[in-house]
């Protein structure tokens, strides 16, 4: 069974062939959790895939809210990429040094402001490094473009929307946080958010949908995943984690399979675990 949207993914070994094609532009966008004490962009400025730009998740953000990484305006969006170099006609590669997680967020932004030539590149780098792929510590040289972006509200949702939803059940809710993050057993990274579910909602942490090389699993195994998970493939999915970062996880892994109106709640635990006045469930 192959995958029905392939585009979504790039090879290291493609990748490492078009280094120099003038209508590739590779992005780092590398992200890591409050609780690990790492940085991203000074592990970009010590070593990046060559000609890599840096997406700074947190820098091209909404920053009008205390919410962290919130998608930003269209207008906010398209002025940051387009002073990293890259215009509407490039084919954007992104990957980042975990595997797939902030990568995978930016290519649902991507997404979400209306350019489809976006992909992941498969296993990141570490399968990069691990393959002793080239690395380079020189920054991105790319010079402006000017970008275009559109908002598709389609594959965003808000707080509301997924509220709304509890009763009425139109879309089914994935959660990609830990099992035990989910049932509320384990503590939140981020401080002061109550622990649980939203009520209703099904759980697939993300880290289920990688093999050992940090690539993602075959397309039967990630059908697979979403059927034991109680996702009916068949009817609208909204994505969900702690931040909206891995919740574009579980939406790439969707997309590989065929689904490509998959949402992402973009507030995600953040928003929801911060609010008294929201429900929360903590049963599995």
């Amino acid at each position: 069974m192959a995958y029905a949207k392939p585009e979504a993914l790039v090879s290291t070994a493609w990748l490492a062939d078009h280094l120099d094609d003038p209508n590739v532009r590779i992005i780092d966008a590398s992200h890591h959790l409050p609780t690990t004490g790492r940085k991203p962009r000074p592990e970009y400025d010590a070593e990046h895939i060559p000609g890599a730009a840096f997406f700074d998740i947190d820098g091209i953000a909404d920053q009008t809210t205390d919410l962290p990484h919130m998608l930003p305006d269209a207008a906010t969006f398209a002025e940051a990429v387009g002073r990293l170099g890259i215009g509407n006609g490039h084919k954007v590669v992104v990957y980042d040094t975990i595997g797939t997680t902030g990568a995978a967020r930016v290519w649902w932004t991507f997404r979400a402001f209306g350019h489809q030539d976006v992909a992941v590149l498969d296993g990141g780098l570490p399968k990069w490094k691990a393959e002793a792929r080239p690395l380079s510590a020189d920054p991105a040289k790319y010079p402006p473009e000017t970008y275009a972006a559109t908002l598709d509200a389609g594959l965003v949702r808000s707080l509301d929307q997924v509220r709304d939803n509890i009763d009425a059940r139109r879309e089914q809710v994935l959660d990609a946080r830990s099992h035990g993050r989910f049932r509320g057993t384990d503590p939140e990274p981020r401080a002061g958010l109550r622990s649980g579910h939203v009520p209703g909602s099904c759980n697939l942490p993300s880290t289920e949908l990688f093999q050992a090389d940090r690539s993602f699993k075959p397309a039967e195994e990630l059908e697979r995943l979403f059927r034991d998970a109680g996702i009916d493939l068949g009817r609208p999915i909204v994505t969900t984690c702690g931040s909206g970062v891995t919740a574009a996880v579980l939406a790439l892994g969707l997309y590989l399979i065929g689904r490509d109106d998959v949402a992402v709640y973009d507030g995600s635990w953040s928003e929801w675990g911060g609010r008294p006045d929201v429900p929360v469930e903590t049963s599995a």
